[in-house]
């Protein structure tokens, strides 16, 4: 009945509708702008408007069902960013379906295991995505058809056009656009129904399927709070969430995007004075990229620099300021795919090394790893989110080993939050570095490493050691023409960080440390690199 004192609540101030469908919610959203243009190409100038978002949708969901598709059934899509995503997006859940979005650049083991979690029966892929997979796809005997997008026909799939567009002949499913007052989305329940199956990072095993459902959905998309008309510039993959639940965020409030299929810093800054990009979405080796490069295109235009997926260091961080000298905010905030993005966003400068407050309709809470008491603050602990965003849970994983009796989700994730309310990340549970009766922190040893003029990026582990447990072992990129040593960055930290954070483990030089796409370290392939090479020693 009354608030917990120990426990942190963001404000209130997000409004589902009465019909828990996000299909219909976000199609009657896309077609209010239905007038104004939603995205941009680019690198080829392709414009898009919010009007033919919707009502390619609508033409495709009513293809789905006739194809077959019913409430419930799987279909994923496996596409670079491209004009026909979103329409898929929508129309996939519009026909009942729930939307799984694959990495194109899986192996085939990776697409494997991903696809054995969903079990999609339908597929949608670009030509550069079946050509990468189709193969491996054909294997699959779940899979009933293929779409592929585009004109260019590819035998035994279906045309995306065909689905969508009229006047194309014997293979159109449609003789003409269907008329938004006489659709009506595919009747779900939307508390409990999935509406789309997304995948864990995989940093630190492999990636499981997060169901996330219609009202999980419709949460993120419903907040009350005004944001800047910015014109805003992603190169963000749409398979990931942060891609993929940002645009539709996006899309219920107008926004108008610009996007690159893929990263190169020359197009990159040319789009931005091109555009007069006001709000760059990235991740942080983008960024690092951007601040490293010189360049003398105009982007005075830059207003705002959302970081995510990974975290961002204050060193660039404070580097953004000097590569867009107009900008007036970084941002970056803490999330995760079973959150349906973001528990918390920072907006205040002087908080520089938070993640910002706690999101809206969101409560937190920081626990004792071990006995599960809960910690009030300044003091580390597990950090526990409850909101209408949590995700159902894992495809195949008992609620309750990831859920607290209070429903609380268990993020594996050590923080605090301050007397002000503002949360701090300190690192990932299963990443802690146990040195004796010590708890070290992985993230700690690379942001004093990456103050070394030499070092351009590192990653840190634990390795094994007879009597201390575990001590920490550094992999470190070194900036060009460096002629750093390893006793001389072991000697760097020991001046800057307790005893028990010494790099007792060594310092390794590699070409690269091994990431994400979204930019997060992957610490099990870093473990994979020491075993690796302990074995030809």
């Amino acid at each position: 009945m009354l608030k917990n004192p120990l426990y942190v609540y963001g404000p209130e101030d997000r409004y589902v509708p009465a019909k828990l469908n996000a299909g219909d919610f976000l199609l009657q959203k896309i077609w209010e702008h239905k007038e104004k243009v939603s995205m941009i190409n680019g690198a080829t100038d392709e414009k898009l408007t919010y009007g033919e978002i919707a009502q390619e949708a609508m033409n495709l969901a009513l293809s789905l069902v006739k194809l077959g598709v019913r409430r419930g059934d799987v279909v994923a899509i496996c596409s670079e960013n491209r004009r026909e995503y979103w329409s898929t997006v929508v129309g996939v859940i519009c026909a009942g379906g729930v939307v799984t979005t694959i990495n194109t650049i899986y192996t085939k083991d990776e697409l494997k295991h991903v696809m054995d979690i969903s079990k999609p029966k339908y597929v949608f892929c670009s030509p550069f995505s079946y050509k990468a997979q189709g193969k491996n796809f054909s294997t699959i005997q779940y899979i009933k058809k293929i779409i592929v997008f585009g004109e260019e026909k590819q035998k035994n799939t279906l045309s995306y056009n065909d689905l969508t567009i009229i006047g194309r002949g014997a293979n159109s499913m449609l003789k003409e656009n269907v008329n938004i007052d006489q659709f009506d989305a595919i009747e779900v329940m939307g508390q409990d129904d999935v509406a789309m199956i997304l995948y864990s990072s995989g940093t630190t095993g492999l990636p499981k399927g997060v169901m996330i459902t219609h009202l999980n959905i419709l949460t993120a998309c419903s907040s009350t709070m005004e944001t800047p008309d910015f014109v805003s510039l992603t190169i963000t993959p749409w398979y990931h969430t942060m891609g993929l639940i940002s645009h539709l965020i996006g899309f219920v409030k107008g926004k108008k995007t610009i996007y690159l299929p893929k990263f190169d810093v020359e197009q990159y800054l040319q789009t931005v004075e091109k555009y007069k990009v006001s709000q760059l979405t990235v991740v942080p080796p983008v960024l690092i990229a951007l601040c490293k490069t010189p360049s003398k295109h105009d982007v005075s235009s830059v207003m705002v620099v959302v970081s995510g997926a990974a975290p961002l260091h204050k060193e660039t961080a404070d580097g953004v300021f000097k590569r867009f000298p107009n900008a007036q905010a970084v941002l970056q905030g803490y999330g995760m795919t079973e959150c349906t993005l973001a528990v918390a966003i920072n907006v205040n400068p002087d908080k520089d090394s938070s993640v910002g407050q706690i999101n809206s309709n969101t409560v937190v809470k920081i626990v004792h790893p071990e006995t599960g008491k809960v910690l009030g603050p300044n003091q580390e602990g597990e950090i526990c989110v409850k909101s209408a965003m949590i995700m159902k849970g894992y495809i195949g994983k008992r609620k309750q080993d990831d859920f607290d009796e209070e429903g609380f989700f268990k993020t594996g994730d050590i923080g605090y939050y301050d007397e002000d309310k503002y949360l701090y990340i300190v690192d990932r549970l299963k990443e802690l570095i146990k040195y004796k009766a010590y708890q070290v922190a992985p993230a700690e040893l690379e942001a004093v490493l990456l103050k070394h003029a030499g070092v351009r990026d590192s990653g840190v582990v634990g390795v094994p050691h007879p009597s201390a447990g575990e001590v920490p072992l550094a992999f470190v990129v070194v900036q060009p023409d460096s002629k750093v040593t390893e006793a001389e960055l072991q000697q760097f930290v020991a001046e800057r960080l307790s005893n028990p954070k010494h790099l007792r483990g060594g310092v390794r030089f590699v070409e690269a440390i091994p990431k994400s796409l979204t930019g997060k370290i992957l610490r099990k392939d870093l473990r994979k690199m020491v075993k690796s090479t302990k074995s030809k020693l």
